[in-house]
């Protein structure tokens, strides 16, 4: 706004902080001109206010769905008040240019989150609101325009010391009004292409807002913030930071595998996750006993990691917790007693995540552009099985089964686990051969709790016999693998010559 115009338009769906506001600006001698249920709430509070039908010549008609798109209203926001012309144009047509613009819009997203009716959602998606934003931000050079409750006192103490607010701040404004109406368009153009099912539709419009900065990203001289993807469950950045030092970038890729790892476990389970790979996992009927049971498959790996665990965290638990050292510790929830217990260890993030599996899209960048996929969300499931072997699983190893494939999809590929008792003990990730992983796995089992008996797990397919001969030669007595390789009579063969049972399950977990 420019000092000279002391003539406000308020039109706004958040009322936060409105009546408050308008009385500041009517005492530093504001003219208000308002809409509907903003005029009302100004008028309630004893403030005059001028009817925007009062200036456009006509009443709100088509149940509210005109009544600002009129030159009356554009004109008074998009006149360049620098500019004679301008000037002369809005006064010819007795219209008065605005200095401030206080806008923000019906609630699209909060009524598409409430579960309303199509109906009811179209009718909260506004129109005559974004154009006086995008009008009043594309004029920021005469005038402000305020789409945020959260400006309003920064924009009175401007006013306080200069009169006006200065164009630098105009600008800021303006960028957080035109980002406003793209997360707002966004939302839309979501919300019909899911009602079309378009799951991956030819134009893919994303909006986020920052949730916080990082305190660096993979390295120290990397900046990284998060964001808060619009529309999509709370998930981790909807979490609730108990105590601890700031999150970094590679923390909130850890816990973020953590907390899906877990959030797939049938049962009481914990989870222990190295530099994105889990390094311990165990379902147990008491969580202090998966904590053991998931720290013995390599607690050397363990040391600084990240511990999820999908039940509430008691005292009992967080005393044993204390003695680790872990850089991040998540829960569903944290009982008070589990709080002071862990109080101690100041630099140690306690986080309560909601528990929810994964689902919608997985985004990642690459040069130039997204490479997009729908989440992996499908679980292990016995009835979907192939046994291949002459010999069936017995129903114990079934159940080791079910876990470590579950266990699979969360490492990186080439991804190995062998399981027993809903235990990890040993894990072989990230290799570029499948025999390798194998080896990996089986030596981590030897150096922890062993693995004879155990099961083994693959994401993917052996495409030589010698990875399942490796497995069983650590112990493993059962194994589950997608299949699919040109070699799998080969593989079969193998396992039937060694004695062990091999399911199918034709779906692939590659993690790269």
């Amino acid at each position: 706004m420019t000092k000279a115009v002391r003539r406000a338009l308020l039109s706004v769906s958040d009322k936060t902080g409105l009546v408050a506001f308008g009385e500041a600006l009517a005492t530093r001698g504001f003219e208000l001109v308002s809409t509907g249920g903003t005029a009302a709430a100004l008028r309630e509070a004893g403030l005059a206010v001028a009817d925007v039908g009062a200036l456009t010549g006509y009443g709100e008609f088509l149940d509210g769905r005109v009544k600002t798109l009129h030159p009356a209203i554009h004109g008074g926001i998009l006149a360049r008040q620098d500019d004679p012309l301008h000037l002369s144009e809005v006064e010819t047509r007795d219209i008065a240019p605005f200095g401030l613009v206080v806008v923000n819009l019906y609630p699209f997203r909060e009524t598409v989150a409430a579960g309303a009716a199509p109906d009811e959602v179209i009718e909260q998606i506004d129109i005559g609101g974004p154009a006086m934003v995008r009008s009043a931000a594309k004029n920021h050079g005469s005038l402000a325009i305020i789409t945020d409750p959260a400006d309003y006192e920064t924009c009175l103490e401007a006013m306080d010391a200069e009169g006006g607010l200065p164009l630098d701040l105009r600008r800021e404004l303006a960028a957080k009004a035109f980002a406003y109406t793209a997360a707002y368009d966004a939302a839309i153009a979501s919300w019909f292409q899911g009602q079309a099912g378009d799951a991956l539709p030819a134009t893919l419009v994303l909006a986020a807002e920052r949730a916080q900065r990082c305190r660096y990203g993979e390295n120290p001289h990397q900046d990284a913030a998060v964001y808060r993807l619009n529309g999509a469950s709370p998930g981790l950045v909807g979490a609730r930071q108990l105590q601890g030092k700031e999150l970094s970038y590679n923390n909130f890729a850890d816990a973020d595998a953590a907390w899906a790892l877990v959030c797939d476990l049938d049962g009481p389970g914990v989870a222990i996750i190295k530099h994105a790979n889990p390094c311990g996992v165990a379902v147990a009927d008491r969580l202090d006993v998966a904590w053991q049971r998931a720290l013995a498959c390599d607690p050397v790996s363990a040391f600084g990691g990240i511990i999820a665990i999908n039940r509430p965290l008691d005292a009992d638990l967080a005393e044993v917790l204390a003695g680790h050292f872990a850089e991040v510790v998540l829960a569903p929830e944290v009982s008070e007693a589990a709080r002071a217990r862990l109080a101690a260890k100041t630099a140690l993030r306690v986080i309560e995540a909601p528990l929810e599996r994964g689902a919608g899209l997985v985004v990642r960048s690459l040069a130039g552009g997204l490479l997009v996929q729908a989440a992996d969300s499908r679980l292990p499931d016995p009835d979907g099985w192939r046994v291949v072997t002459e010999r069936a699983p017995t129903a114990a190893e079934a159940a080791d089964l079910v876990f470590a494939q579950t266990v699979t999809k969360h490492v990186r590929s080439n991804a190995i686990v062998l399981a027993r008792d809903r235990a990890t003990v040993g894990i072989g990730a990230g290799q570029m051969s499948r025999v390798d992983s194998v080896r990996i796995a089986a030596r981590k089992a030897a150096e922890g709790p062993g693995a004879k008996p155990c099961v083994c797990g693959s994401d993917a397919f052996f495409p030589f016999a010698d990875g399942l001969e490796a497995a069983v030669g650590a112990g493993a007595t059962a194994v589950i693998q997608p299949g699919g390789s040109r070699r799998d009579d080969e593989v079969i063969a193998a396992a039937d010559r060694l004695g062990v049972a091999m399911v199918f399950t034709d779906t692939r977990h590659f993690r790269h």
